[in-house]
């Protein structure tokens, strides 16, 4: 109190207004602010380098002629602009000649397949592992003997690289593999049919199933045990604690797996392109804007752009709308006055 009366009869004998307590405290959050600003600054540096000028630089070579030979002339012609052209040979497979004028087996008509195929391998993938995530996360969450070992070891196959998990799979999935020889067939896995996407469906969610597990499991370890405890007490059953108990309280946990899932299989490459090489229609957007650079890096440029635009669909929709359900069932329901 003597400090403040102090400072406030010195101000106002030199003639100036007091100190605002609420001034005050708006002048540190500012200081506080920049200083945020000042230190977050070259992170965003960096990304705009490493991220936002690459994106920039594709979607504008998207709009750009190839150099190479013209069909009509046979003279080598350079890049200019292209206009829609680029994007016009991918969603209509437009070869020069019209839509859907694309001949069987170019790049240019394998792009509603590999988009087919990229689809079908995220739903049913994420699918499987997401099921037995689930399972593998309640079994890790039970106090038992051995527990960490088991934790450790359902990682292994999550920590194996994607390259020997692929070539591993390719050595099971061979004619002479022990694939065939458990199931007492002969299984063409690498070759035509729906058994090369099999192939790569099982490798995946054998690797990537532990990752799942351990994010499920983050989740049921910050459930409070006095709720099942509670719920014992009432009678309630094992199938209906896990339904309206575990499952709503881990659903953010697991709504997060997903969504990290199903980006990273809408972008995968190394795991077909080693195992099958594409064949049997296993050919994924990835490796088509691989296959497509070889040939011409700007129209490229514009199926990756597509392919950005599918992932980032595919993450709005799961903020977007799974994201909000989530917000809502964890926001307290207030009562309306009156």
């Amino acid at each position: 109190m003597s400090t403040t009366s102090g400072v406030a009869t010195g101000a106002f004998a030199r003639g100036e207004p007091p100190l605002d307590p609420g001034r005050r405290r708006k002048s540190l959050h500012d200081g506080s602010g920049r200083r945020a600003t000042l230190l977050i600054a070259p992170t965003i540096v960096l990304l705009a380098i490493v991220i936002l000028y690459p994106v920039v630089t594709a979607v504008s070579q998207s709009f750009t002629k190839d150099a190479g030979l013209d069909p009509e002339t046979g003279l080598f012609v350079e890049g200019g602009f292209a206009g829609l052209e680029n994007y016009r040979l991918w969603l209509l497979q437009d070869c020069g000649g019209g839509a859907f004028s694309c001949p069987p087996g170019t790049l240019g008509s394998q792009f509603w397949t590999s988009t087919g195929v990229t689809f079908l391998f995220t739903v049913v993938a994420v699918s499987l592992e997401t099921l037995l995530g689930l399972v593998f996360a309640l079994v890790m969450h039970r106090s038992f003997k051995g527990r960490a070992i088991l934790r450790a070891s359902v990682l292994v196959p999550w920590a194996i690289p994607t390259a020997v998990t692929a070539k591993l799979w390719y050595f099971i999935f061979a004619y002479d593999g022990i694939a065939n020889k458990l199931l007492g067939t002969e299984i063409l896995w690498t070759g035509d049919g729906f058994a090369p996407k099999a192939a790569i469906i099982i490798a995946d969610t054998w690797k990537t199933a532990p990752f799942m597990a351990l994010l499920i499991l983050a989740g049921l370890q910050v459930i409070d045990g006095s709720v099942y405890e509670a719920s014992k007490m009432d009678g309630a059953t094992a199938w209906q604690r896990f339904r309206y108990i575990t499952l709503p309280l881990v659903r953010p946990a697991l709504m997060v797996a997903v969504l990290f899932r199903t980006l990273d299989t809408l972008r995968m490459y190394d795991l077909p392109k080693i195992l099958t090489g594409g064949a049997g229609d296993t050919s994924t957007l990835s490796m088509l804007v691989v296959d497509q650079v070889r040939s011409g890096f700007n129209a490229a440029s514009a199926l990756s752009t597509l392919t950005f635009l599918i992932v980032f669909a595919v993450a709005f929709v799961f903020i977007k709308f799974l994201g909000a359900n989530v917000t809502e069932q964890r926001a307290p329901k207030t009562k309306k006055a009156g």
